[in-house]
């Protein structure tokens, strides 16, 4: 190892700094030796090593404390700005969050979508005060016993708990515009929105009540799939909810699907995709198995944004690609065609079961 020349440091030291430290160490090094048995030379590398360490240290906080300080100083003159606007022009996180209650949670600034609640969904696609909820009782149980990290009861009563619903959707009678409609929301805060045995038979029996009753049926998918802690009780829900949307269709009436971020496996794979009419928010995922599956399954690349809604429409799974603001007008233009020439729609009923 090079010795460490403390006169040749002492001569090329970049800073007065770096001299004087040099300077201290060559007179504190000449009478010392560590316990180690290393000459003073050896020890003095060491020692300045360290001082210079420190020093850096020392030199990089003094330059984050006033970087710290012209950012705070940069804050307070926004905050002046900001101060001296009109009320009407300042922006806050109130203001910020009405103004996404307007706009249905659509971003002013890069329209991105945000997803909507369940009631915030209702409101959208229906009538003021028009909706008329269907089977609200039904409630989920756990029939096979599942266990894991939380059995599935714990994971229903969470959830319950947190969103004040008994399950992952709401179906009903409602209007939108001058249509009587059956309208279904599902909620991705519940589970994941995944359908079980009550999903699978809340939306079996409001498309086969809107096939009495004569009225097109819209319902709103967002869903991670099938709920496995459900097993085959769930899968069974994709056979029994297309059965049917066939028989709906036999009858002549339309049934239009709207498929938000995200809509994915079992739930894609049945009642989402058999619309007469697809449509889809921008930017939603929509598709079955997740894109490391398929590549791992199909061991091919997969193209960028194979499973966004832009995508899937310039492919033909999808029919139109609606921004969140457009969505109830072009709903409402698409019913004003389908329905043209229908019998008028019954009245409401009382549920049948």
């Amino acid at each position: 190892m090079k010795r460490f020349d403390l006169d040749e440091f002492w001569r090329y030291g970049r800073t007065f700094r770096d001299r004087e430290l040099a300077a201290r160490v060559k007179m504190a090094s000449a009478r010392r030796i560590d316990r180690r048995g290393n000459s003073a030379g050896d020890w003095s590398a060491r020692a300045l090593g360290r001082m210079r360490i420190r020093n850096r240290r020392q030199q990089h906080a003094r330059i984050g404390m006033a970087r710290a300080g012209e950012q705070v100083a940069r804050r307070r003159d926004r905050t002046d700005t900001v101060a001296e606007l009109e009320p009407r022009e300042q922006v806050t996180l109130g203001a910020v969050r009405e103004d996404l209650d307007e706009r249905h949670g659509v971003c002013p600034r890069c329209n991105y979508h945000f997803q909507l609640g369940r009631k915030e969904r209702i409101a959208l696609l229906s009538e003021p005060n028009s909706f008329e909820e269907w089977d609200a009782d039904l409630y989920s149980k756990d029939a096979l016993g599942f266990t894991g990290t939380a059995s599935y009861q714990a994971k229903l009563e969470e959830n319950i708990k947190k969103t004040g619903f008994p399950d992952a959707i709401s179906c009903g009678r409602a209007h939108l515009g001058s249509h009587p409609i059956a309208l279904a929301v599902m909620d991705f805060d519940f589970l994941g929105a995944s359908m079980g045995s009550v999903v699978g038979e809340k939306v079996t029996r409001l498309i086969e009540r809107a096939t009495a009753q004569r009225l097109p049926v819209i319902i709103s998918c967002a869903s991670g799939g099938a709920r496995m802690y459900e097993g085959m009780l769930s899968l069974m829900q994709m056979a029994k909810t297309s059965a049917a949307v066939a028989r709906h269709a036999q009858a002549g009436l339309p049934y239009l699907t709207l498929l938000t971020h995200p809509t994915m496996a079992g739930v894609m794979a049945s009642y989402a995709t058999l619309g007469d009419v697809i449509l889809a928010e921008p930017g939603a995922l929509i598709g079955f198995a997740g894109p490391r599956v398929i590549k791992e399954t199909t061991q091919q690349n997969l193209p960028e944004g194979f499973q966004r809604a832009e995508f899937l429409l310039k492919h033909g799974l999808i029919d139109m690609v609606v921004p969140r603001l457009d969505l109830r007008q072009t709903i409402i233009k698409l019913l004003d065609y389908l329905m043209a020439g229908q019998p008028p729609p019954l009245p409401a009923a009382a549920p049948a079961r």
